[in-house]
């Protein structure tokens, strides 16, 4: 095995979470080998985690929302083996087996936003192939902020929809990044430094977060590199480190307790139909 090969089999799963708006559930999107990503549902309330679908391909994760009833996956898929070779569905959780279908056929825009639990944004032109659901279907964004039409196109919408507060945005170099924030309790914030366009490390593409934590009393800045996906949701902080999803509280003094919830790294493929 050559280095570049090393490195790869020691790359954990990738892990990105949607928590719905209005309901203690969440969608997991568990990815690795890199053309292969596991849809999996998860039940905050006893910490149940349901392995949903495996699908061979690409999901764009920052291009996909869960509605607020965390009963629907909008996601934004492509796969060069198949026809169409991309494409925009709504499925039902934690499934991709689509009620709503979108062929496309590249990997420009695609994906969107709910903006409430009937109705959601598709962003870009689609072909329009099955529309089962019963949700409404919008063409409009939902903000007049343009972020690009891709994946930052729908990420950054969504974070603040979600409570982040966009701070700060540095074009360098041909690499955008762009610094959101978001209170974790006490005098501390959760900062999401999301980079579009700049491979940092072996295992992260070119859209990736970093996190820290962010004292406002003392200026204190805790780097947490190993963070891929963090959020701060009904008084606990949750996060991803190493393929494992976490949740904790961060005390006064930057003490941060930990719990590990699940580990999504010993997955195996499985081949798994949806029961509609």
């Amino acid at each position: 095995m050559d280095a570049r090969s090393a490195v790869i089999a020691r790359i954990p799963a990738r892990v990105h979470i949607l928590l719905a708006r209005a309901a203690n559930t969440a969608v997991v999107l568990r990815r690795g080998p890199s053309k292969r990503v596991c849809v999996l549902g998860w039940n905050r309330d006893d910490d149940r985690v349901a392995v949903g679908q495996w699908l061979k391909g690409r999901i764009y994760e920052r291009r996909c929302d869960l509605s607020p009833d965390g009963r629907h996956l909008l996601y934004f898929a492509s796969n060069q083996g198949r026809r169409p070779s991309s494409w925009s569905a709504v499925s039902r959780v934690p499934y991709l087996k689509a009620l709503d279908f979108f062929p496309k056929g590249d990997t420009y825009q695609g994906g969107g936003l709910f903006l409430d639990r009937g109705e959601y944004w598709l962003n870009g032109s689609h072909c329009v192939e099955r529309t089962d659901s019963g949700l409404r279907r919008r063409s409009e964004p939902p903000s007049p902020e343009r972020y690009g039409s891709d994946c930052t196109g729908v990420y950054y919408l969504r974070l603040q929809r979600d409570g982040w507060a966009l701070k700060h945005a540095d074009p360098s170099s041909g690499s955008t990044l762009t610094t959101f924030e978001k209170p974790a309790g006490g005098h501390w914030l959760l900062r999401k430094i999301a980079y579009a366009g700049l491979v940092e490390r072996p295992g992260r593409g070119h859209c990736h977060d970093r996190h820290a934590l962010y004292d406002r009393r003392s200026e204190r800045l805790i780097d947490l590199p190993d963070w891929e996906w963090a959020e701060f949701d009904r008084g606990e902080l949750l996060w991803v480190e190493h393929g494992g999803l976490f949740r904790g509280a961060i005390a006064a003094d930057g003490t941060l307790s930990r719990q590990q919830v699940y580990d999504f790294n010993p997955l195996p493929w499985q081949n798994l139909e949806a029961p509609y």
